[in-house]
């Protein structure tokens, strides 16, 4: 089978990484894709936001699997670009339609759907540009810290979490005023839920799914979570709070209960559903949605997957999830992210990449690389995951810390506490 992945992050690295180890594939295709993905797959060259260059892709390379790693694409339409064209309609496609991805597209549509559908989640309230004396009133029914929410997509940064009643009305202030664009002309304010994070991703066609290996991703700049949020600095899979019982509360009160009110909604959902967890005293709590895989948990939990992934995602594309079986790999898999030098801030890009050939054999992801004059050099924030599999998190931690010094780059920075808050 030809297959064509979307995107050029570390996620679709990971992902093709994964997928190119299928004997069902014939060939594979990413699309911009990045120099890790050059190493198990063919790169085409194209915005991902002209669908009518990606038709063109797709018929010339004769694609029959189209996967979509990020969720703009999504959220403008892809699938359904795809359903109303006879030259597409019978490619296999993972990713929902426009009217499924608001569920990452609007946080506001994601938190009615949440309430109605009766599934936990924090009290909130939306708010437009004109009402920021009723927000801040809102917030002072609240108590610290303060939750603020850009409505749309923000590239996995619109999301600000205040201290005091002063720094969020601040904050507020500035996204209402543009910080964050388009995706900031409403915002949601919830509260805050305490206590640990986890991500739960769902492989579903729409009537069946499959839970994939958990993870736990660290979304704060620096070491005890310290700093601004960032895209993830890290990420770690299993995570040992989610426990038979606990997993039970989520299929039950959450997985189930969005997939039934998907279907109610009218909503054909076929490809990943990412479910952002909060354990709040055993019990969890929805924070967010999103229609894709989270990066960089895409880079821990595809090293867990001990079956056919190419398998999965067909069947999931042909509404014949029911016939497959996940394996899992018991293993625990951890993953640091190097970044540039003042991410999320300001950073400088182009700087030369130095990897020792010792890491050929070690699983490295491109995330914000690209290849100039001939050499590898940073482009992005997010520059490249590294991730270790091994018994523990201990020994995940000795082994891919040793490792971390065989990768340098101008104003390289990473957490040097990945997994530390949940280790047994």
């Amino acid at each position: 089978m030809n297959v064509l992945i979307i995107g050029s992050g570390g996620r679709e690295n990971a992902i093709a990484w994964k997928i190119s180890q299928s004997k069902l594939l014939t060939k594979l295709y990413c699309a911009p894709g990045n120099p890790g993905t050059s190493k198990v797959a063919q790169n085409l060259q194209i915005n991902i936001t002209d669908f009518h260059k990606i038709k063109e892709l797709v018929l010339q390379h004769k694609i029959e699997l189209v996967v979509v790693g990020p969720e703009e694409p999504l959220v403008n339409g892809l699938r359904d670009f795809f359903l109303a064209d006879e030259q597409l309609r019978d490619v296999l496609f993972v990713g929902p339609c426009s009217k499924g991805a608001r569920l990452e597209g609007s946080k506001d549509f994601a938190k009615e759907f949440m309430v109605k559908y009766n599934i936990p989640t924090a009290a909130y309230s939306t708010f437009g540009p004109d009402q920021y004396p009723q927000a801040i009133e809102f917030m002072k029914s609240l108590e610290a810290p303060y939750v603020i929410k850009a409505d749309g997509l923000a590239a996995g940064k619109g999301v600000v979490i205040a201290d005091s009643l002063d720094q969020a009305s601040s904050d507020l202030k500035l996204i209402l005023d543009g910080k964050f664009g388009k995706a900031g002309n409403k915002v949601v304010i919830e509260e805050f839920l305490h206590g640990i994070e986890m991500s739960l991703f769902v492989l579903t066609d729409g009537k069946n799914h499959m839970v994939l290996p958990e993870a736990k991703d660290y979304k704060r700049i620096g070491d005890g979570d310290k700093g601004p949020n960032t895209g993830g600095m890290g990420a770690v899979s299993p995570v040992p709070f989610a426990n038979d019982e606990f997993m039970h509360k989520v299929e039950q009160n959450i997985v189930l209960p969005t997939l039934k009110g998907l279907r109610q909604e009218d909503i054909d959902y076929r490809g990943f559903l990412f479910i952002g967890l909060m354990n709040c005293n055993g019990n969890p709590y929805v924070i967010e949605y999103n229609v894709r895989m989270g990066d960089p948990e895409t880079e821990a939990v595809m090293p867990r997957i001990k079956s056919d992934l190419l398998s999965h995602l067909i069947a999931s594309a042909k509404g014949e999830l029911n016939k497959e079986t996940l394996e899992k790999d018991p293993s625990t898999a951890l993953t640091v992210m190097l970044v540039s030098g003042g991410y999320p801030g300001e950073y400088s890009k182009g700087h030369p990449i130095e990897i020792d050939r010792q890491m050929d054999k070690k699983i490295v992801f491109h995330a914000g690389t690209t290849i100039r004059d001939g050499s590898l050099v940073t482009s992005g924030g997010r520059v490249i995951a590294i991730t270790q599999l091994g018994s523990s998190i201990d020994e995940c931690q000795r082994n891919i810390y040793q490792d971390v010094t065989k990768i340098r780059f101008k104003g390289m920075n990473y957490r040097k506490d990945i997994g530390n808050d949940i280790k047994e």
